[in-house]
């Protein structure tokens, strides 16, 4: 017997900001980590709208520090001293025709917002900053937004070093520095004001939300009260009353004090056991296997949660049954669906930062790399984000990365490098464009064509060769398993011959891949090699030949 529990949070948001915003035919947003802004603008144009992505997550566009040692390390962006719109990537005026560029081909841009602190403690005093503003870090002085001492949490502190010291103490995670950066007192009108005026001011150029950075340490009620004084979005490209996206930067592996459930309230949540723990299961590591990622499925049709918003009042409606808690709590447990943006890796574990871990899969392991996003991109799970990095010249040292500090393909002067298209379509001068990548641009392209479509006719050798639908609208087939497959599945598909978008994909009604022939029956068979370049086939409504 199911029994509904009801939880209410009174919560003038209510759950417009968890709301992506994309248009309604694109689902996925591209990261272009440290991508200057005149390339952006560019990409939107030549490949982002024609292959249907919703948006473009950019790299912080507030002025900050610039550090010499180590060499502009890429974490710099991520230590403001102004919010001037003046940045590695550009300037205000390139943001803005960036913005309006990629708006007005319907790629959406999402701005990562640094609001938690400002640079670090050891930053120093004088210009050396992306547009030359004078701040002094040891005194707190930051006069261009302005801030002075007297903005900042270290009243609150009450560790030794002013640092965070234990994780599992709520208000040392919140009211101390994060690794030495200089934490803003949120809880003052004042500067929930000035941070407010900085999103606002984004907004106002045509932004469609942000990644909120650092939302670990940050107050719920803060936040609250700082989204709470946002605009709606530009009406130039927006509907009437469309509120920004917020999904919130929060690690969440489990033991600690604070979760990812503090803010779902407020806007979607990173889910990084996502990203973990699927690195696991494509590396099967731990005796992990792709069979046992049915039961995502099986959680997900159990976990029907729906919520109404009344007066300003979200009540959360959840089905209530043992089985749903049990599966959820011992399988995977992640957050719900409808509260989550998922992503196979981030800019930060990528390199071994934030919630790392050697199971992240990334661009330096492209064979199970293209399988995980492969899998999320077709799996109905979370808002999905594809990762587009760079590469850096890496140098382990007992399992470490000694260079995971490095920036950006740059000149010798610091400024950042154009990205080159090579005649291929691929990137150069170190540029890795994953998004670019024929498997995961077309599996973008087929999350889009089965977009609200159920997961459907899950099939499973019980090891790690898998295959799903969406409906009658797309399918999917793994081969993880060291051994050949060749079965007959009933896809859900119409009858008629597909093209394979993994090994080509379709070109002016001809394949440049595997053709697949669905029968009278929907079924078809499928035979995957497990020394393929690419051990996973997918077909859907719009690669019918």
């Amino acid at each position: 017997t199911m029994r509904l529990l009801v939880l209410v949070a009174t919560l003038g948001l209510c759950l417009a900001q968890h709301n992506p915003n994309t248009k309604p035919d694109r689902t996925s947003i591209v990261h272009l980590f440290e991508w200057r802004w005149a390339d952006i603008a560019e990409e939107c144009e030549r490949f982002l709208a024609p292959n249907g992505f919703g948006g473009v997550q950019i790299s912080p566009p507030s002025e900050s520090i610039t550090l010499s040692n180590p060499w502009r390390p890429w974490w710099e962006r991520y230590q403001p001293i102004s919010y001037k719109l003046c940045s590695r990537s550009g300037t205000e005026d390139e943001l803005r025709d960036m913005v309006t560029r990629c708006n007005n081909v319907g790629v959406y841009i999402y701005v990562d917002a640094v609001i938690n602190h400002m640079c670090g403690s050891s930053g120093g005093e004088g210009t050396h900053s992306s547009c030359g503003t004078y701040f002094n870090a040891e005194k707190k002085d930051f006069p261009s937004v302005p801030y002075t001492w007297w903005d900042f949490n270290d009243g609150k502190c009450k560790t030794g070093s002013g640092n965070i010291e234990n994780y599992n103490d709520i208000n040392q995670v919140r009211d101390c520095r994060l690794v030495s950066l200089l934490d803003l007192a949120l809880e003052k009108d004042y500067v929930r004001g000035k941070v407010a005026e900085f999103m606002n001011t984004l907004i106002d150029i045509g932004i469609a939300g942000f990644r909120v950075d650092a939302c670990k340490h940050m107050w719920p009620g803060d936040l609250e009260a700082v989204y709470g004084k946002l605009k709606n979005l530009n009406t130039k490209w927006f509907p009437k009353g469309s509120k920004p996206f917020i999904y919130q930067e929060v690690i969440d592996l489990g033991g600690e004090a604070i979760t990812a459930h503090d803010y779902y309230g407020l806007g979607r949540v990173t889910e990084f056991k996502y990203s973990a723990k699927l690195g696991t299961v494509i590396r099967k590591w731990n005796g992990e296997k792709m069979a046992y990622l049915r039961e995502i499925q099986k959680i997900l049709t159990e976990a029907h949660i729906n919520c109404v918003c009344v007066q300003n009042v979200t009540i959360f409606l959840v089905p209530f049954s043992f089985s749903f808690f049990r599966n959820w709590g011992e399988g995977w447990g992640f957050m719900p669906s409808d509260k989550a943006l998922v992503f196979v890796d981030n800019h930060d574990n990528q390199r071994g930062h934030g919630a790392g871990g050697p199971s992240i899969l990334t661009f330096w392991d492209p064979r199970m790399y293209k399988m995980a996003t492969g899998f999320m991109l077709a799996h109905p799970y979370g808002v999905t984000r594809v990762m587009s990095s760079f590469r850096w010249q890496r140098h382990i040292v007992n399992g470490k990365d000694e260079n995971d500090w490095m920036g950006p393909p740059s000149y010798s002067d610091g400024t950042t490098k154009p990205v080159p298209i090579n005649p291929d379509s691929t990137c150069g001068d170190d540029w890795v464009c994953e998004h670019r990548w024929r498997q995961i641009k077309n599996m973008v392209i087929f999350r889009n064509v089965v977009n609200g479509q159920p997961l459907s006719n899950w099939w499973d050798n019980e090891s790690n060769q898998v295959a799903y639908g969406r409906g009658d609208r797309g399918f999917i087939v793994f081969n993880n398993d060291d051994w050949y497959m060749d079965v007959t599945l009933n896809t859900g598909l119409p009858a008629g011959t597909y093209c394979d978008v993994i090994s080509g994909q379709k070109e002016g009604g001809r394949c440049t891949g595997k053709q697949i022939t669905v029968g009278g029956d929907r079924r078809a068979r499928f035979q995957i090699s497990n020394t393929d370049e690419d051990p996973f086939v997918a077909i859907h409504a719009d690669s019918k030949l």
